[in-house]
């Protein structure tokens, strides 16, 4: 199965603030990005699923590039920050911070999820999906669960994770 992960357009969130799963707005350049982005998807259409993530800024990208029914599933989600979301990471005073900057892997952000359990979720959506019989799916998704699916699929390693973060409105393929 050809399984295309293409991340949401850039957010609307100063630099610096921690923002996982919540709800950000998108940047004014979203029509001008997501018209780059629906032009490189038609290339590959047609899908047999699309799922996106229930966050808008998926959402938002799925609907412009025709998919506004794509099934939404909460496990293609970005990583939780918990007590962390919307905070600039200059003003987390919590002791966990370190500890999570020094294994973001396998260390939870306070009240959230660590990268080991954001890719466990993920996981368990990849091993349902390749249970299906289609032979081409679209996923709208976000840059953590582009990369948990990426070492799903044998692409890259844990170790190299952050270094393959696919830019906003990327498209990258992985196969199941």
């Amino acid at each position: 199965m050809e399984v295309y992960l293409i991340r949401h357009t850039s957010v609307d969130v100063a630099p610096g603030i921690c923002y996982g799963q919540t709800d950000v707005p998108l940047r004014s350049t979203f029509e001008a990005e997501a018209a780059v982005c629906n032009q490189q998807l038609q290339s590959l259409a047609p899908f047999d699923a699309v799922f996106t993530s229930p966050l808008t800024r998926c959402v938002r990208l799925a609907t412009f590039c025709g998919y506004p029914d794509a099934i939404r599933d909460r496990r293609i989600m970005e990583i939780n920050f918990g007590a962390w979301e919307m905070k600039p990471f200059d003003e987390i005073h919590d002791p966990r911070l370190e500890e999570w900057f020094a294994d973001y892997l396998h260390v939870a952000a306070t009240d959230g999820e660590s990268f080991a359990i954001q890719y466990e979720r993920v996981s368990h959506f990849l091993d349902e999906l390749k249970q299906q019989p289609w032979q081409r799916v679209a996923l709208f998704a976000h840059g953590g669960v582009l990369i948990s699916a990426q070492i799903y699929a044998g692409q890259i390693t844990p170790e190299e994770a952050f270094s393959a973060l696919t830019p906003y409105g990327g498209i990258i393929r992985i196969e199941l």
